[in-house]
């Protein structure tokens, strides 16, 4: 390993000791990017790798809430602020009862270099709190969602930071979120947030922008490894939310037959392929848990999970779509993916495959598609909305969705150009972070030590 790599990673241990997924992230970073290390000694000079390991700023605060029988109730709120080297940051938010620092920095750190691939001025970021949305009324939410803001507004702004969604924070979510923020402010950004509805400010596609992007980025892997197409591929989902769901659209509109999805409960299949309008029933309007859909579907079968390992990916698949949680894919489940024969495997979420298990697919041939690159067409319709806000002006569906195919092609050849450059075969892992690493390095050094 290079020495300098080594010193740096042995400090970051050091000092995030109780941070695993952080370590996890920014150690997959910067073993992959040792040929660049290699190739530039100056970075080390300008201290490169400390640098761009180190969030900007962490901010962490109270979220005090009535619930509907009075009671008070109190949640963490957090916003990492990673990286504004390219543009104001930029990152989700994240509502969900895992949510802790580590995870929110290894969040922040991985959207840094996903916000890098699209070529767009984004920076990095990420946010979100340990209130857990399921199973609260739409009046909880509410409640909750204005305290969070009135402490967040400080710390964000159109030109400064723009949150998005993700985990637990939707529609519903963002616009309780903007209401607080216009009242609090007495000003309409329409910039400030982003996965706002259609009504007051938000893109079309941007809700099938996650989902599409990956089966786009896919369809051009599959092109170049293999010379196929989607078309009469057998595709298993793991999660049922908004990335999971239009995947599933898109792939369903490719020819491929989709056969399973999950939720944190367990997983279903159908044979048959799935009947996406009673997935989006199930989920979109009655906020209910997949299992429902092995009532209504006849044929299909519902397996709960028991172990740490999703019976999602024990089913024979030939593409693998991890569109869930991070670390959802373990050795184990990697293991029995490449058995059945698995062609490809893309990350429709942040690093949802272990450290070993990335290493296992990489060394068996099988093409991984990263999060960073894969899922990147969410954040990628987000700086689109962005734009029409700033002008003031709405693109069509077809308007957007035609420049979110461009974008996810230009980030699937900018990590095309990197493994031809650094000879890294078929190991799009390495060559979206160096083909990212690249782009921030020469604009950290441009801009001094700030």
């Amino acid at each position: 390993m290079n020495k300098y790599i080594e010193k740096t990673l042995d400090t970051l241990k050091k000092k995030n000791s109780n941070e695993p997924e952080f370590i996890q992230a920014a150690e997959e970073v910067l073993l992959s990017v040792e040929p660049l290390i290699n190739n530039f000694p100056q970075y080390e000079k300008h201290g490169i790798l400390e640098r761009i390991t180190e969030p900007e700023r962490i901010i962490t605060f109270r979220v005090p809430w009535t619930d509907d029988n009075g009671k008070v109730n109190v949640n963490r709120g957090f916003r990492v602020q990673f990286s504004n080297l390219i543009g104001p940051y930029k990152g989700g938010l994240r509502f969900d009862k895992s949510v802790n620092q580590s995870i929110m920095k290894f969040l922040a750190f991985e959207q840094i270099f996903k916000n890098t691939l699209t070529g767009l001025p984004i920076g990095g970021a990420k946010g979100g709190s340990d209130f857990d949305p399921k199973g609260k009324s739409d009046n909880e939410v509410m409640r909750f969602c204005q305290s969070f803001m009135t402490e967040l507004y400080r710390h964000i702004g159109q030109d400064v930071d723009v949150p998005a969604g993700d985990i637990g924070v939707g529609e519903r979510e963002i616009g309780y979120l903007f209401g607080q923020y216009k009242k609090i402010k007495n000003a309409y950004e329409g910039g400030v947030l982003t996965g706002k509805g259609l009504s007051y400010g938000g893109s079309f596609a941007r809700k099938e922008a996650t989902g599409y992007g990956l089966i786009y980025f896919m369809r051009e892997l599959l092109s170049k490894e293999f010379k196929q197409t989607f078309e009469g591929k057998i595709v298993t989902i793991s999660g049922s939310g908004n990335v999971a769901i239009y995947a599933c659209e898109k792939a369903f509109q490719y020819g491929a037959k989709v056969v399973a999805m999950s939720d944190s409960n367990g997983c279903i299949y159908d044979k048959n392929g799935i009947n996406l309008d009673v997935i989006k029933r199930i989920k979109e309007v009655e906020r209910g848990r997949i299992k429902e859909y092995a009532d209504i579907c006849p044929g299909s079968e519902f397996y709960e999970n028991s172990t740490e390992d999703s019976p999602i990916w024990a089913i024979k698949t030939d593409i693998a779509l991890p569109c869930a949680t991070q670390n959802e894919i373990s050795l184990n489940s990697a293991k029995k993916l490449v058995a059945n024969g698995v062609l490809a495997v893309g990350e429709g979420a942040n690093m949802p495959a272990t450290e070993a298990a990335t290493e296992y697919f990489i060394a068996n041939g099988i093409p991984l598609a990263p999060g960073k690159a894969a899922n990147a067409g969410g954040v990628a319709t987000s700086a689109i909305e962005m734009s029409q806000n700033s002008m003031r002006y709405y693109m069509s569906f077809d308007e957007v969705n035609a420049k979110l195919d461009n974008i996810m092609v230009y980030i699937f050849n900018s990590c095309q150009n990197a493994i031809q450059k650094y000879n890294l075969k078929n190991n799009y892992v390495a060559a979206a972070n160096i083909s990212a690493f690249e782009k921030l390095a020469t604009a950290m050094i441009a801009q001094g030590i700030v």
